[in-house]
């Protein structure tokens, strides 16, 4: 499935889920995604996202890495259902965007944890989507550049030609 389509069933999803439980379910999913979505980057994506791409995939990681794994039935992890990219752009814009929705989630939880482990963990989940989302800010930045150079170049070979 396309990346876009998959963060925007991950937003519904999270825009969805009502008890803790399920909203640290949700969480989970969209770090995954974002892990699997860096990953493809670091592979497929344009030379200059690579090494932020790597970064995003280590970060998002640890944002799974910190909370309790959910049980999920056969098929229902979004992340493996990763098939294209897509736009890199529109990806990048739309998984920024995932990624601020989770640190939303995560900080209304923070507030009302009912014990001290789960407000460790959603601080420590909080984190890694925060830098997550630094990631793809970066690499947003990195293509708009990478677009103004080419802007630049069309620009000139059309004024020596």
């Amino acid at each position: 499935m396309d990346a876009v389509r998959l963060i925007v069933t991950s937003r519904r999803a999270l825009a969805g889920s009502g008890e803790v439980p399920h909203i640290l379910t949700e969480v989970w999913q969209a770090q995954a995604l974002a892990q699997a979505i860096g990953s493809r980057l670091a592979v497929t994506g344009p030379p200059e996202l690579r090494g932020e791409a790597l970064g995003l995939t280590e970060l998002a990681g640890r944002g799974c890495g910190v909370l309790d794994t959910p049980e999920l039935a056969p098929g229902e992890l979004r992340a493996a259902q990763l098939t294209e990219l897509g736009d890199a752009r529109q990806t990048l814009l739309r998984l920024g965007g995932l990624l601020g929705e989770v640190g939303i989630a995560l900080v209304g939880i923070t507030c009302a944890a009912p014990d001290e482990g789960t407000y460790w963990q959603c601080m420590e989940a909080i984190d890694a989507a925060d830098e997550s989302r630094d990631r793809v800010v970066e690499m947003l930045s990195k293509l708009a550049d990478r677009e103004q150079a080419l802007r630049q170049q069309a620009l000139s070979e059309r004024e020596a030609g």
